[in-house]
């Protein structure tokens, strides 16, 4: 390596490294501002909240109660709703409104897991991520299951209307077609006795001759 190509080099790595230095100084006096100024670090973007559950502690739970006999399911259900009595929390809460949310057990419970979890996400900031998205995306599924099933409440009316509005029209119609069948049995009677009058005056007269 010549003098030019040495002296080129140290250069480039003197900019190389003056360029690092100034980086991290800038980023080591964005992180002391910060900290002056009570602003916490970039990495509270994912903050650790203390004694908060994981998501698959939550995720196993739901998986054991939507999989389990009905023993195991009223276990469940106690168990959240008495921590949810005797150490009222967000995550508590969250437990219990996901256990309520969950169909396909007795205590399976729409509107209170629906308040529940509208209650818990305006406490957001005590929750940690992985909550936040458990408690968005079974509200939205409680509040379509909700909407669906006074859907299907309604149809159920209407169809239950119009089966006791026909039945009505059928049993009208029968009536009707049943006083039709007195009234012709009527006729005929009276047709008959007619009939048999004038069949008896008949006889009368040719006995007469």
């Amino acid at each position: 390596m010549d003098r030019f190509e040495l002296t080129e080099w140290l250069r480039r790595s003197t900019a190389v490294m003056v360029t690092a230095v100034v980086m991290s100084t800038m980023a080591g006096c964005t992180q002391v501002t910060d900290w002056l100024q009570g602003r916490p670090p970039a990495a509270a973007d994912n903050p650790v909240i203390l004694g908060a559950p994981e998501a698959e502690a939550y995720l196993k739970e739901l998986h054991d109660l939507a999989a389990g006999d009905p023993a195991t399911q009223a276990e469940i259900f106690a168990d959240a709703d008495a921590a949810a009595t005797l150490t009222p929390g967000p995550n508590t809460q969250l437990r219990l409104a996901l256990v309520l949310a969950t169909p396909g057990h007795p205590e399976s419970n729409p509107e209170k897991a629906q308040r529940l979890l509208r209650e818990i996400l305006a406490q957001e900031q005590l929750l940690t991520p992985a909550e936040v998205s458990l408690a968005t995306i079974h509200l939205n599924n409680i509040e379509r299951f909700i909407v669906a099933n006074a859907e299907a409440r309604r149809l159920r009316a209407t169809n239950s209307q119009a089966a006791r509005t026909e039945e009505q029209a059928v049993n009208q119609r029968l009536s009707r077609v049943e006083a039709e069948n007195r009234q012709l049995r009527r006729d005929l009677e009276e047709a008959e006795d007619k009939l048999e009058a004038i069949t008896s005056i008949e006889r009368s007269i040719r006995e007469q001759e």
